[in-house]
Order: C-alpha cells, then sequence, then structure tokens
C-alpha cells in the first residue's frame, strides 16, 4: 500500500471495493492472488479438525493419547512459529513475492508428506513442513495486500484475507465430510490441501512485487509502473514524492537502505518510542486473539461437538460446518464495516460478545456434566470381562461412576450408551476397536469424547454465537492493525514478531486444550478462556489506538505523540489516549 493523506470515506469501504472491481480490476487480482495464502492458512487450521477424528480411528496410539493428538495438531504451529520468525527476514531481503512463493513450495512438500504417511511421527513432519508456509504466508499475505491497495480501501482489501482464510475452513469441513466414506479418508484430506498452493504458485509467478519493498530496494522505475496501475494518473506523482520523502527520512536514521542484521534491527524497533507503542499494540492483538480459544474451536470444532454429545463423526463434522460458515459470514461483516466503524470499536464490540458467550458455554457443560447418564455395572458386566474398562473394573466404588468419570478417569475407558435412552445408565468399556463394534452391534452410541446431553444444542448455539462474536473483530483485525501500524523500515520485522507471537500463543493453546479439558473439564476450560478475555478487554481500551483512515506515514507520527499508560519506559502515570 502507497502513501496517502486521511480518508474521510461516507461509505462503506467495501463498496468502494466492488466500484474499484470494475475501474480497476488490476487490485482486486492482485489481492485476492496473495489472499490464497489466508486460504491455505483456513483450510489447514479447518481440515486437520476433521482429519484427526481418522486419524484417531486408524492409529490406536493416537486414540489413547491426548497429547499425541494435541502434537499432531500442533507442530503445523511450532512450524509455523519458525516460518513467522524467518519471515520478517525473508521478507525484507527478497520482497513478499518470492516469500509467497517459498511458503507455497513448504505448503505443497508438507501436503504430499502427509497424504503418504505410514505412522503418526510422519504426520507430524509434514505438518512442520505446512506449518512452515503457513507461518511465512500468514505475515506476508496481509502486508504484502496492504502495500498494494490505496489508503482508503486498504481495511477492507486485507480484511479480505480473513475472508479467504475462513472460506478455506469452510472447504475444508465440505472436503472433509466429502471424504467421510473415501478409501483413505484423512488422506485425501490432507492431500488435497496441494492444490491451492500450486495455483497460488502459478499466480503470483505473474504478478509484480510490492511497489513499496521495490521503491523501498531503490528500483524506483518498476514501483512506478506498478503505481500506475494502482492510482490515477495525477494521484501517482503524489504518492512517489510521499515514498521518497518517507524513504529518505529512513535512510537518515539508519545511515543506509537495509542496514543491520537481525538482531540490529529487532534492537532498533523496541528501542523506537512509536515503533514500540506499535508493537505493544500489535503483539498484543495477536497473542489475545488466540487466548480468547479461537483455534480450540477451529482445530477441535468436531471434537468439541462431540464433548458436547454428539458421538458421530459425520454428524459432528456436519454441525462444525455451521460454525465454519459463521465465520465467513462474520468477515464479511469485517469487510463490510472496518473502515466504516473503525478497527478499535469493532475489537470492543467482538470482546463483549467472545466474554458472554464463552462464559455461556460454560455454565451450559457444567449443567451437562452434572446430567451425564450413570455407569450401570450389570450392563458393564453383560459385555464380558474382556471389553470392560480395566479401570472401572479395578475402582473402589464404581456404582457411583458417571459417563464423565468412565471418560476422565482414564484413557484407556468408552461409554456405550442405553439402547433406548441414551440418558439412561450405560456401560464403561475399554476403548478399542473390540468394545466399539459390541456396542455397535447393539445399535448403540459409542461416546469416547463427550458424553450423552439432553442439552448439546444449547451448546452449539453458544458456540455459534461465540463465532459469530469472534470473526468481525478479533477474527481480522489484529491482522489489519499489524498490517498498518509498523512505519516501512520496520514493517517485515515488526510483521514477523507479531505473527511469531501470534503463533507461539496458537501453539500453547492448542497444545494445551485437550489435555486441560481432561484435567479440569469442558465446562472449566471455557471459564478459564472467558476469564483471560476479559483481561484482553482492557488492554485493547488501553494500548490499541486507532489507525481508521490515517495513511502509514501518518501513523507512525501519532504513535510517536500519542502517551499511553505502560507503553513506553518511564510514563507508567501517563493517561491512555485514544
Amino acid at each position: 500500500m502507497v502513501e496517502g493523506g486521511i480518508h474521510k470515506a461516507d461509505k462503506s469501504e467495501f463498496v468502494e471495493c466492488l466500484r474499484l472491481s470494475w475501474t480497476k480490476p488490476y487490485i482486486l487480482r492482485l489481492a485476492f492472488s496473495a489472499g490464497i495464502g489466508g486460504f491455505l492458512f483456513g483450510y489447514d487450521t479447518g481440515v486437520i479438525s476433521g482429519a484427526l477424528l481418522y486419524i484417531r480411528d486408524e492409529f490406536p496410539s493416537v486414540q489413547k493419547s491426548t497429547t499425541l493428538q494435541e502434537t499432531i495438531v500442533s507442530m503445523a504451529i511450532a512450524g509455523a512459529i519458525i516460518g513467522a520468525a524467518l519471515g520478517g527476514w525473508i521478507n525484507d531481503s527478497f520482497g513478499r513475492k518470492k516469500s509467497i512463493l517459498i511458503s507455497d513450495l513448504n505448503f505443497i512438500l508438507g501436503a504430499i508428506v502427509m497424504a503418504v504417511a505410514p505412522s503418526p511421527s510422519i504426520i507430524i513432519v509434514g505438518r512442520v513442513l505446512v506449518g512452515l508456509g503457513v507461518g511465512i504466508a500468514s505475515m506476508t499475505a496481509p502486508l504484502y495486500i496492504s502495500e498494494a491497495s490505496p489508503t482508503k480501501i486498504r481495511g477492507a482489501l486485507v480484511a479480505t484475507n480473513g475472508l479467504l482464510i475462513t472460506s478455506g475452513q469452510f472447504l475444508a469441513y465440505l472436503i472433509n465430510l466429502a471424504f467421510t466414506r473415501a478409501h483413505g479418508t484423512w488422506r485425501w484430506m490432507l492431500g488435497v490441501a496441494a492444490l491451492p498452493a500450486i495455483v497460488q504458485f502459478l499466480l503470483l509467478w505473474f504478478l509484480p512485487e510490492s511497489p513499496r519493498w521495490l521503491y523501498r530496494k531503490g528500483r524506483k522505475e518498476e514501483a512506478r509502473e506498478i503505481l500506475q496501475k494502482i492510482y490515477g494518473a495525477e494521484e501517482v506523482k503524489q504518492e512517489e514524492e510521499a515514498l521518497a520523502a518517507s524513504i529518505a527520512d529512513e535512510i537518515a536514521e539508519e545511515g543506509s537502505v537495509g542496514a543491520g542484521n537481525l538482531f540490529t534491527r529487532v534492537k532498533s524497533a523496541w528501542s523506537n518510542p512509536g515503533v514500540r507503542k506499535g508493537l505493544v499494540a500489535g503483539i498484543g492483538c495477536q497473542v489475545a486473539q488466540q487466548f480468547v480459544g479461537i483455534n480450540t474451536v477451529m482445530y477441535y470444532s468436531p471434537t468439541i461437538v462431540q464433548l458436547a454429545g454428539y458421538a458421530s463423526n459425520s454428524t459432528a463434522m456436519a454441525l462444525s460446518l455451521i460454525t465454519s460458515g459463521l465465520n465467513a459470514v462474520g468477515t464479511i461483516i469485517s469487510m463490510c464495516f472496518v473502515d466504516k466503524y473503525g478497527r478499535r470499536k469493532l475489537l470492543l464490540i467482538s470482546m463483549v460478545g467472545i466474554i458472554v458467550c464463552l462464559y455461556s458455554l460454560y455454565a451450559a457443560f457444567e449443567v451437562a456434566a452434572n446430567r451425564a447418564p450413570s455407569v450401570n455395572q450389570v450392563d458393564t458386566i453383560h459385555f464380558g470381562n474382556n471389553t470392560m474398562c480395566p479401570t472401572y473394573l479395578n475402582a473402589p466404588n464404581p456404582s457411583k461412576w458417571s459417563c464423565v468419570t468412565c471418560l476422565s478417569a482414564s484413557p484407556d475407558c468408552g461409554f456405550c450408551a442405553n439402547q433406548g435412552n441414551t440418558l439412561q445408565p450405560g456401560a464403561c468399556l475399554a476403548l478399542d476397536s473390540n468394545s466399539k463394534k459390541a456396542c455397535g452391534r447393539e445399535r448403540r452410541q459409542w461416546y469416547t469424547q463427550g458424553c450423552p446431553s439432553n442439552i448439546g444444542w444449547l451448546a452449539l448455539i453458544f458456540l455459534a454465537s461465540y463465532i459469530i462474536s469472534y470473526a468481525p473483530g478479533m477474527g481480522t483485525v489484529p491482522w489489519i492493525v499489524n498490517s498498518e501500524i509498523y512505519p516501512l523500515r520496520h514493517r517485515g520485522i515488526c510483521g514477523g514478531m507479531a505473527a511469531m507471537a501470534n503463533w507461539i500463543s496458537n501453539l500453547i493453546v492448542s497444545q494445551s486444550f485437550l489435555s486441560l479439558t481432561k484435567a479440569v473439564g469442558s465446562s472449566w476450560t471455557f471459564f478459564i478462556f472467558a476469564s483471560v478475555s476479559i483481561f484482553a478487554f482492557v488492554f485493547i481500551i488501553f494500548f490499541v489506538p486507532e489507525t481508521k483512515g490515517v495513511a502509514l506515514e501518518e501513523i507512525e507520527d501519532k504513535l510517536n505523540k500519542q502517551r499511553w499508560v505502560v507503553c513506553c519506559a518511564g510514563r507508567s502515570s501517563d493517561t491512555p489516549k485514544v
């Protein structure tokens, strides 16, 4: 994106985007091509949630180990952390375009490795490779889009990256459903991911580099040619002059274009008061985005549906499709209003909805747990000693066991619901294929994640409300803020640090969610996320500025002039000015 004055729009930027699709189709073509990186990000998030159900069925070691399940999910995030850490340096050194091409190659290779994996360990290797690509793309795609967008529509165009993320998630659930009866199920689900990466690689090969990056590297003629495709003839000279002025300031500050190694540049960014304020806001938004619990929903959505009392894999994935669709709807809402009402207001409204919904989920799961059907000892014994759960068999007081006790007491137990009424007492059996078949032969439901419940529908309503609250604000705005809030000379490295913070937070949440539900129960897990969300809400109030309609170089000036509570050393007594 290039410089310009503050644009005081009197209508939605989304409408302006539709107008430009006719007058300046090049801008939207570029944004869409780069945004496929966001689509890949979303597809990986959605596809593993469904594939995990069938990976559990194929590998008993995965079924019995929540840690191994979490590792299969989270190793992509670990790879993304490395990708995001390297992404800032790759972006600043080689450009936005080449960075996205590198991410595509990683994604293609990782998808192929997962599709042919003979064991869980090889699946994990493929997940790491995919993660490397996702980590680079997660910070590069919105950066590339923002640098090739006019100021007046940059928020809406960067939000298209968010829309493509949610579209990728939605398509992943559809593909998961399509392959539920296919031979190889999860292999097809994970392998198909190579196709959009190949498409993006081919499209980007014929698109230009970011005009900002080119100008920064002294390739002014190339940058001017691209500016002419983005702006009208009367605006190009003004935009080029603004670029030249900002580059001159940067050279004066740094000594030379691109000077300094990685550690020097990180230190330089944190040493600058204005940039430091931007980093506090940008990194804080990214961390908050994860710790409100969104990727527990996206990575484990079918599992959460099963926790709510729906045992069937296909039913769980079908219901998860609803939440994914609502996520896409929420992102469209963001595109329509992010530049009309501002980033900060959307964040705060979004957080209020998130907090209410998470506390409601806590209440719903707590009531469901208290109403869980008990374990009937006679019913359990009639299946035979070979199928009984060994922990239940040796329990000192099995008459007090419920379905919740059966599933939480040991990773080796499953619950076979009552044949006539799933809410009546059932059997606690060993978690293996023989027990599952024995339960199925009597036309009974087999539960391994959650227990039968007559209020599971209520939990799903709160889950859907959580998604529709999250998507318009916390879903897209943190990425928009991070694409805008840093000056050009620090944008790559700061964007990399913020993306890395996002992925580290993502890793912590995804690697601990299933273990947390086993340790404290599903209800208290959502209670913890709700409580953390209150702290995130307070953080946004004090430390996240409004960047609506402000040109990128003017944002740095605004940050330098503002005095916030703890953004700068020695200014803790200052009051926030937002």
